[in-house]
């Protein structure tokens, strides 16, 4: 374990002083986790790349203010999230929800989401509208609170709530539709 810090360490000194080799290694090191993080809070993976490269510039950029002693892991994804929600707010209308379409809410007793593979409740969040997306990836996966995901993304806290609770009926319904097809 420490000579995995010790790895990191050099590496991150060889960013900081603007070594190419070092930024590819770095960039290497982390990628798989950043697509991870990434892929949560986009569209699609085209999206998740543009989020995640801007992530890296960010961190080559702002290398100085991380801490040294203290967990990168925490402070990269925190990054990261922000470049996400950047780009969120840059090239997505918020107030577009209309673009997503409601859906029939689901039987109160369903519990389908035992069933469900990790892989398939992505693609299932994946197709929420981008702003209900965006509040339920901030507020259930991040652990934002509401009040900080309406700082972040300019919205009200009320706006927050109910994007959330929408996103949470919708994929509640997506849920049952999948579990209805799979039966058939």
């Amino acid at each position: 374990m420490e000579d995995e810090n010790t790895q990191l360490n050099n590496i991150l000194e060889d960013c900081r002083n603007g070594n190419r080799s070092g930024q590819k290694q770095l960039y290497e090191l982390f990628y798989s986790y950043a697509m991870s993080v990434c892929l949560h809070n986009s569209k699609n993976r085209e999206e998740a790349v543009e989020i995640l490269n801007d992530g890296f510039y960010k961190v080559f950029k702002n290398l100085d203010q991380y801490r040294k002693g203290t967990p990168f892991k925490p402070w990269f994804r925190a990054i990261l999230v922000n470049a996400s929600i950047d780009y969120f707010r840059k090239f997505k209308k918020y107030t577009d929800v209309a673009a997503d379409s409601f859906v029939e809410e689901p039987q109160e007793n369903y519990s389908g989401l035992d069933n469900l593979a990790y892989e398939e409740l992505i693609i299932l969040i994946n197709r929420l509208s981008p702003a209900y997306r965006m509040v339920f990836n901030l507020y259930v996966i991040e652990g934002f609170s509401h009040p900080e995901i309406a700082e972040k993304l300019g919205i009200s806290a009320g706006t927050s709530k109910s994007n959330l609770a929408k996103a949470r009926r919708n994929l509640q319904a997506f849920i049952a539709a999948e579990q209805t097809v799979k039966q058939s």
